[in-house]
């Protein structure tokens, strides 16, 4: 129980309930952008070192854990990244072509393969979040703890 009032603690320290509300708001339009993604990446460093937020949460297995390492220096590269963007291929990332990228990693000290990378997997994520904001998603899922 510590551990999940830790956790609490942690959250409520780095989030305020206006923000929060502009965040959901962003999630279920669809409209979360790179610059977006950049302020919650700070936000969660805030916090401490990600491998003590994730040790926190309730239900994982400890054992699991254990062999999990996360490279905080990744959160560096992908914040330079993303701030060697400018503020319109941060809110349109589809506009980032191949001369893009190569300013991009030329800006922020990283391979282009860097920066398709981390385009791939911003777009990914949309994916996941646009399939959990559609209506009834969650009973698709069924979800052990929701009612059926």
């Amino acid at each position: 129980m510590g551990d999940i009032l830790s956790l609490v603690e942690k959250a409520q320290e780095g989030i305020d309930l206006e923000h929060a509300q502009k965040l959901e708001k962003r999630l279920r339009e669809q409209t979360f952008s790179l610059e977006d993604f950049v302020v919650e990446l700070r936000r969660l460093r805030k916090m401490g070192p990600i491998e003590h937020i994730i040790e926190m949460i309730p239900g994982l297995p400890k054992k699991a854990l254990k062999d999990v390492q996360i490279d905080e220096r990744q959160f560096v590269r992908t914040e330079a990244i993303i701030n060697s963007m400018t503020r319109v291929e941060r809110l349109n990332p589809s506009i980032i072509d191949g001369s893009r990228r190569k300013r991009i990693a030329k800006g922020s000290g990283t391979t282009v393969q860097s920066i398709n990378q981390l385009l791939r997997q911003f777009q990914e994520m949309k994916k996941m979040m646009k399939m959990f904001g559609k209506a009834g998603a969650a009973k698709k899922l069924r979800m052990p703890f929701m009612p059926g």
